[in-house]
């Protein structure tokens, strides 16, 4: 399904953290989310999967206010992957990924082979099936993230929401979890710090900027000299990459 944010507005206390942002993502496209610290990227994922309440604005899936759906129904609908997650039980990473099927199953429902398959082809996914049997607590950061990833598409979401990604891994896995949302065909918005990365696999972006929307748009349109200046506070080269065709920005320190 399409993610539609229309005229949304969030505010704690009297500071407005997200300032009237409309934004679209088509059916099985992947926008990625950019902006300084604080600019409003987490909170906006927050709002979407209704983990904050919206101050004004609608966001829809599809056809459907988000506020007309029950939390079991948006449960089964969108994964959120947040930046760090920890717990303090003895669990394993299959354990973990388990979790991702109890949006699908009821109360007193039996575990199925339908769950077995969608644990597994998770943990493949992000190449963790070889620590399945692991526990949580002794993993990397870059481990738990993977993991938390294949948690998210063990829910067989339809919408994905994912903050920071890719925070603690090495370049490998950054290049290969990315690689992975892209092919998924999944509606997903990933919000991201690494300008470069954005522009090799998103669909399209989105710059934030004290809660707003500052440009939107394919990522040769978005990432221009100007706007990495002006928002980042960076000055950049940028020119098409002769490997994959998007826009490569190289960082100027002169």
């Amino acid at each position: 399904m399409s993610i539609t944010i229309d005229a949304v507005s969030f505010a704690a206390g009297d500071a407005v953290i997200v300032n009237g942002v409309s934004l679209t993502v088509e059916k099985g496209k992947v926008l990625g989310l950019l902006g300084p610290n604080g600019s409003g990227k987490s909170s906006l994922l927050r709002l979407i999967c209704r983990l904050r309440k919206v101050r004004s604005g609608v966001i829809r899936l599809g056809e459907e206010d988000i506020a007309s759906l029950s939390r079991a129904a948006l449960a089964r609908r969108i994964a959120f992957v947040e930046q760090q997650s920890t717990t303090e039980t003895q669990l394993t990473v299959r354990d973990v990924v388990r979790l991702g099927r109890t949006p699908h199953r009821g109360l007193l429902a039996p575990w199925g082979a339908e769950d077995d398959a969608a644990v597994e082809e998770a943990l493949v996914s992000v190449g963790m099936q070889a620590r399945a049997g692991q526990l949580w607590q002794t993993l990397s950061g870059g481990e738990r993230q993977r993991v938390h990833i294949a948690r998210s598409l063990a829910q067989a979401p339809s919408e994905l929401l994912l903050d920071e990604p890719t925070n603690h891994l090495d370049i490998q896995h950054q290049l290969d979890i990315l690689a992975l949302i892209s092919r998924l065909g999944i509606t997903a918005i990933v919000a991201l710090h690494d300008l470069n990365l954005a522009a090799m696999f998103c669909d399209s972006l989105a710059v934030l900027e004290k809660g707003a929307v500052v440009a939107a748009g394919a990522p040769e349109a978005v990432l221009t000299e100007d706007l990495i200046a002006r928002v980042f506070g960076v000055r950049a080269h940028v020119q098409k990459s002769a490997v994959h065709g998007r826009h490569h920005i190289q960082y100027r320190m002169d």
